[in-house]
């Protein structure tokens, strides 16, 4: 029988992707006594991502050697990791403090808590979508488009995602069918633009993908497609399948009313403060124009020096004189 355990810390960083392991850096380096909790192993979106070559100072770097850069520079500077651990919720008590409770039974106690817990892709929930997830079918282009050279492939969905990664896995398919439900896109025009102007693209309206079949060797041969309007039935040949229909940030985890936009990603002050005092985002679940290696430690930066600051106001009894705005500290 398992036994769980109470912890300790003074900041509690919730994913050890980019923004984590950046949070977990500055943190460090404030010394404050810092927990990075990880459901899986530090990297995030970086381990899937073959080749980085838009971060400064890397013009070519594989995204699991970047990855390994950034957890050994946070870890020097005393950020502690715990991989394997998955957190069911964060509930702020009523001493003010924030209780991180993991599916295991611990919980970490601290007066703050950066989440920098991402999200996910939403996927279409059809036959043979899982069961050929890595051997067909995709949620990242960037990550997995080279595997497709010279292959007919094809894209879901309608929106800006969707419309350019089409057009970027142009670069190694010879043809990409980009299917959506609907007779227009939803993309922004100049994306539209540049999509209908690639010979290598072919749209397909009002249609969607009913199932993922596959070959003798298991990987992905074709898709059973329907057309919405007339619910006819017709097969396309295609060795990939890739899915952009929407993101889902990990926000659901915090208990309590915390300010949203519509998509439900975290809204933040300058100081990444949610509304929820004491409680910072920063990375892709924040609410914000893209999601980037660079914007995510951005993000973890300005929040983890926000957090040294909110921790050393309580300590000096004048928290509330501190507040800038809607629950920023000066930094």
């Amino acid at each position: 029988m398992d036994v769980s355990t109470t912890f300790n810390y003074d900041v509690v960083i919730i994913g050890a992707g980019p923004a984590g392991m950046c949070a977990g850096m500055y943190a460090g380096r404030s010394m404050l006594k810092t927990v990075v909790l990880e459901r899986i192993e530090p990297g995030g979106e970086l381990l899937n991502t073959e080749i980085i070559e838009d971060y400064p100072g890397f013009e070519h770097i594989l995204g699991r050697d970047l990855a390994v850069k950034f957890a050994d520079h946070a870890a020097k500077f005393g950020a502690e990791f715990k991989n394997g651990v998955v957190v069911e919720s964060v509930r702020k008590r009523d001493d003010g403090n924030f209780e991180t409770r993991t599916e295991s039974g611990d919980v970490y106690l601290s007066p703050a808590v950066i989440i920098t817990a991402g999200g996910t892709p939403v996927k279409l929930g059809i036959p043979g979508e899982l069961e050929y997830a890595g051997k067909g079918v995709s949620y990242c282009a960037i990550c997995d488009g080279a595997f497709f050279r010279r292959q007919t492939i094809a894209v879901v969905g309608g929106g800006d995602a969707a419309t350019e990664e089409a057009d970027f896995l142009t670069r190694y398919a010879d043809k990409v069918y980009l299917i959506h439900r609907r007779d227009e896109l939803r993309a922004s025009k100049i994306l539209q633009k540049r999509l209908f102007a690639n010979p290598k693209i072919e749209v397909i309206w009002n249609t969607t993908v009913e199932r993922v079949d596959g070959d003798e060797q298991g990987l992905v041969s074709s898709l059973k497609l329907r057309d919405v309007n007339t619910n006819e039935l017709r097969d396309l040949a295609a060795t990939g399948l890739f899915v952009f229909v929407g993101f889902r940030p990990n926000s659901g985890i915090v208990e309590g009313h915390v300010d949203h936009d519509d998509m439900g990603y975290f809204v933040t002050d300058a100081n990444m403060h949610t509304s929820m005092r004491g409680l910072f985002a920063a990375g892709d679940l924040r609410s914000q124009l893209t999601r980037q290696v660079t914007t995510a430690v951005g993000d973890a930066t300005t929040a983890a020096i926000a957090v040294e600051k909110y921790l050393k106001a309580i300590a000096d009894g004048d928290a509330s004189e501190a507040i800038v705005g809607s629950g920023g500290y000066a930094i």
